[in-house]
């Protein structure tokens, strides 16, 4: 188990199955410095531990999969250039090798919804709520709202969501594209776990390698995702290969 110095991310596997645990309940698992180095550390676990082949990211209580920032700890930074160079925990999150899912329930606002969109796949309670408040509070988000919710979404749909800052459902939120998963209150963990063993079952270099060529498209033309989607299946068929000669799965 990985833990930040106040306990409150957790890093725990079941089988292939890891999950990162935000554990602060009492304040809707808002984030913390402490909690930022706790996503990253428990990023890095999770890529190092050869068992496990699919992140999970869950809050713990039944209100909140994470508030977004506490706004107390964004105050004990000295200046806007502390901030600038702050330590940020979003870029462990995309960098994971593994896929990565966010079983979301309750509030998922500002930084929440950032670690969610980070993610791979969203499985989503419909008591999920969802927004980008930062521009009601005179900034504009920094954790990739911008960058993911463009690509999920569209332009129109995020320009709505960051310009406006408003609240929208689960509901809402599967009908624009930026839900996978739409589920029964209490059932987000549960379908998550499901879909987790599911792709755990496949070969961690294929399921790799499909997480590079999807992030891919994103950014390269298509003939550069092309020429990346053949080199992955080369490396793919690499691995089948050896395993077929040393008897391995």
């Amino acid at each position: 188990m990985t833990e930040t110095p106040d306990g409150s991310v957790r890093f725990e596997t079941n089988g292939a199955v890891g999950e990162i645990v935000l554990d602060r309940p009492a304040k809707h698992n808002a984030l913390t410095p402490e909690m930022y180095r706790g996503i990253a550390a428990a990023c890095t676990a999770a890529d190092a531990d050869d068992t496990v082949r699919v992140v999970i990211f869950r809050g713990e209580g039944e209100r909140a999969f994470c508030a977004g920032s506490d706004i107390k700890a964004l105050e004990g930074y000295a200046d806007f250039w502390a901030w600038r160079n702050r330590f940020d925990y979003l870029p462990p999150i995309r960098g994971l090798r593994k896929p990565a899912i966010a079983a979301v329930k309750g509030w998922a606002l500002g930084g929440g919804l950032e670690i969610a969109l980070a993610c791979d796949l969203r499985v989503v309670s419909r008591t999920a709520v969802f927004s980008a408040p930062e521009v009601q509070l005179g900034w504009n988000g920094a954790g990739g709202a911008a960058q993911h919710l463009t690509r999920l979404c569209g332009y129109g749909q995020a320009m709505r969501i960051l310009l406006t800052g408003d609240r929208f459902d689960a509901e809402e939120a599967a009908r624009i594209g930026m839900v996978e998963y739409l589920v029964d209150p209490g059932e987000e963990l549960t379908r998550a776990r499901a879909v987790a063993e599911q792709i755990a079952a496949h070969s961690t270099v294929a399921t790799q390698a499909v997480k590079s060529a999807v992030r891919g498209a994103m950014d390269l033309s298509v003939d550069q995702g092309l020429r990346l989607e053949n080199e992955l299946m080369s490396l793919c068929f690499a691995k089948v290969e050896a395993a077929k000669r040393d008897g391995t799965p």
